[in-house]
Order: structure tokens, then C-alpha cells, then sequence
């Protein structure tokens, strides 16, 4: 299968299925995922540890997957569904090679701008279709700013930020990204709600598009209602909007 073909069957499955987990883990189940490159970036995840600290679930790969089951499950209020679920796939590709051990504790640093570079390199392998790799490029360079914008570090650049993407889109790919957790309580579901809420609250205050404020206030009204979030089999959560 040619890299046209894989990307529109990789496509389908990401806007089509519930789970697009259940198509990934079974191609690599079954020995017919791509080993060669540039599939081998989202592959070689398997092999890159987490701190079970913050990620119970394993390592980045099962995040990857428990990412794009959530993104999957709110994609219809996404500006762009495909570039919305290519950047959950994409999100921590970059991970691949920033993570390091160092004093006993695992590190990530810059893979976001890291996997910027990674993610439009494996796009451009597949499609020729320049708006998708740049706003897939975008949204991983920027997903990790929620959670810099929300414990003020001084790595957060909210006013850049503003003025390349759209702040109510990485909301939603960070809603996935906080829920793509194993082991996540319903007080740590609220938690990771409201931290989100924060994010968003922040950021408009830089906002004046009239019709993303909008969108905004939309998410924040929904991370409110108490029923956003569905606890599922295995005492798993999804979101509902």
C-alpha cells in the first residue's frame, strides 16, 4: 500500500470510528501497520516511556490512543475535523526524540516544537495538501501552552499564541490531551475541566475575533455542565459534549 492509500485509509478511520484505536492497535496486532518510515515516528512510541506520574496509562503510544479516542468522540465541534483529529495522532510525536532520563526522572523537553518539525516532515510524505500540514503543524507546536498558560510558566506565550492559532480549537485537542490519562478519577475528570476553563479564560482576554469568543464561551459552558463527561467501561471517562 502506497502512502496516498495509507493516508486515506489512516483518514477514514480517524473521522469515521468511535475508537480509531481499535483499527491502530489491530494493524499492529495483526504485523500490518507500516514499519518503514515516516510511519515508524508514531510506531516507535511503543518505546517511549511516560513518568507513571502524570501517565499511568503507559507509555506514549497508549496515550496517543486514548487521545485520539476522546478527540474522536467531541470532533464534530471542531472548526476542521481532519486537521482537529491529525493533531491528536500527531500531538506527541515529537516525544520520539526529546525524551530523556535524567536524575531519575523522565523528561520531554521541547517536544512540542519538536514535533512541529516532525509532524509536517510525516505529512508531507502523504499529502500534498498544504492548509492540513500547516494547521496540523500548528496545533503541535502550540498543545503545550494550556498547561504553561495555566501554572504561569514563564515558557507560556499567550499573545503569539493568539495571533497564530485558534485558541478554541487547541482547547479542545487539550481537553483530550488532559482526559488521554489512564487511571483518572471523576474528581480528577473536574479537576482537569476546570484547569481548562482557566486556559481558555485566560486567552480571551486577548481575543476580540466576536465569532472565537463565541466558540469559547461555547467549550466553557460545556466543561460546566456536570454530564460533559461519561464514565465508560473499565472506569474510563469520555468526553461528551
Amino acid at each position: 500500500m502506497n502512502n496516498r492509500n495509507n493516508f486515506e485509509e489512516f483518514t477514514k478511520h480517524l473521522i469515521e470510528d468511535k475508537k480509531p484505536s481499535l483499527f491502530f492497535n489491530k494493524l499492529i496486532k495483526i504485523g500490518e501497520y507500516p514499519d518503514y518510515k515516516p510511519y515508524d515516528r508514531i510506531y516507535r512510541l511503543k518505546e517511549v516511556q511516560q513518568s507513571p506520574k502524570y501517565h499511568p496509562e503507559g507509555n506514549v503510544w497508549n496515550h496517543t490512543m486514548l487521545v485520539v479516542d476522546h478527540a474522536a468522540n467531541i470532533k464534530q465541534y471542531s472548526k476542521d475535523s481532519l486537521v482537529f483529529m491529525w493533531s491528536a495522532l500527531l500531538h506527541d510525536v515529537g516525544k520520539y526524540t526529546t525524551t530523556r532520563v535524567i536524575k531519575k526522572r523522565i523528561t520531554s523537553y521541547n517536544h512540542d516544537t519538536e514535533g512541529e518539525k516532525i509532524a509536517g516532515q510525516f505529512l508531507k510524505s502523504l499529502t500534498i495538501n498544504e492548509q492540513l500540514i500547516d494547521n496540523v503543524k500548528k496545533m503541535v507546536r502550540w498543545h503545550m501552552q494550556p498547561l504553561f498558560v495555566i501554572k504561569k510558566l514563564p515558557f507560556a506565550m499567550i499573545e503569539e499564541m493568539v495571533r497564530d492559532i485558534s485558541i478554541s480549537e487547541l482547547a479542545l485537542l487539550s481537553i483530550c490531551d488532559r482526559l488521554g490519562r489512564g487511571q483518572l478519577t471523576k474528581e480528577k475528570v473536574e479537576e482537569e475541566k476546570k484547569l481548562i476553563i482557566i486556559f481558555i479564560k485566560e486567552c480571551m482576554k486577548y481575543l476580540s475575533d466576536k465569532d472565537e469568543i463565541k466558540k469559547c464561551e461555547f467549550i466553557i459552558n460545556k466543561l460546566n455542565y456536570n454530564n460533559c463527561v461519561k464514565k465508560i467501561v473499565n472506569n474510563d471517562y469520555v468526553v461528551i459534549f
